[in-house]
């Protein structure tokens, strides 16, 4: 009789690690999540609170219910390349090529989520830099866009686009103009008038060059006649025999053989021949 309620027991337990094994098997999926570096997780309870976005899950292994979906976003760096047509100031088609990098804010998944879901990117991202290239480059001619104010264009953008981004939760790292291509003859025109520009700039510059050269040689000179006349109106005839004797005071220590000569002459300046 105990042989029999033992096999029946043993029976029961098989049957019921049976079923639970057919259900790990059936909702193991559902029921053990695993979110890796790099990513992060918002839970949607159906039956209960719905989408709770002010718990993150980070980089973890869990065990939710089955019926609660889970929700794994990449928040890594991630970069988009769009290539566009539009029309500037004046019509004229540009073709432009574009390059953005950007990842979800990390604590702000919930809220991406429930605005914009898992295709953020296409619904979010590419949508709002087209209509920033497009809304700034309409405000510029070619010219501008493609030389002269490029510097400028490309600011407007990543401010607008950064700015729209950051309110949706994401943030842009970049967005890099990568080529700006013209109708040919345009180009060409572009090109010839920047190269006119660039020689007639060389041009000025050479002529302000030569005259910096010429007014400081003018001034050296003029600086080299005042010294001139400062030292003619100096030199008188008492100075110079002074001057003179001086000379010979000094000439008449040294130890070499010499004649010294005192002038009569009008001015009665001494001459050194050397005996050597």
């Amino acid at each position: 009789m105990e042989t029999y309620f033992n096999s029946k027991n043993v029976s029961k337990i098989i049957v019921i690690v049976t079923i639970i094994i057919v259900l790990l098997i059936i909702f193991g999926t559902s029921m053990f999540k695993v979110v890796h570096p790099g990513e992060r997780a918002v839970i949607f309870r159906k039956f209960t609170t719905g989408l709770d976005k002010e718990h993150i899950y980070i980089p973890g292994f869990y065990v939710i219910a089955p019926w609660n979906d889970f929700y794994v976003y990449d928040v890594r760096e991630q970069s988009r390349e769009e290539t566009m047509d539009i029309l500037d100031k004046n019509g004229l088609a540009i073709n432009v090529d574009v390059t953005v990098r950007f990842n979800p804010t990390y604590d702000k998944i919930g809220y991406l989520h429930e605005k914009f879901g898992p295709q953020y990117v296409d619904v979010l991202v590419i949508p709002e830099v087209r209509s920033a290239v497009r809304n700034i480059m309409g405000k510029y001619i070619a010219e501008e866009i493609y030389s002269t104010k490029r510097t400028e264009v490309e600011s407007q953008i990543i401010k607008e686009t950064g700015n729209i981004l950051k309110k949706n939760y994401i943030d842009m790292k970049a967005l890099l103009i990568r080529s700006i291509k013209l109708p040919e003859r345009i180009r060409q025109a572009i090109d010839a008038k920047l190269q006119q520009e660039q020689e007639a700039l060389a041009y000025q510059f050479k002529l302000e060059k030569e005259k910096s050269e010429a007014k400081r040689k003018r001034i050296e000179a003029e600086g080299i006649a005042r010294a001139n006349d400062i030292i003619n109106k100096s030199l008188t005839d008492k100075l110079l025999r002074m001057k003179g004797i001086n000379a010979t005071i000094e000439l008449s220590k040294s130890q070499n053989s010499k004649i010294v000569v005192i002038g009569s002459g009008k001015n009665g300046l001494p001459l050194i021949l050397n005996t050597e």
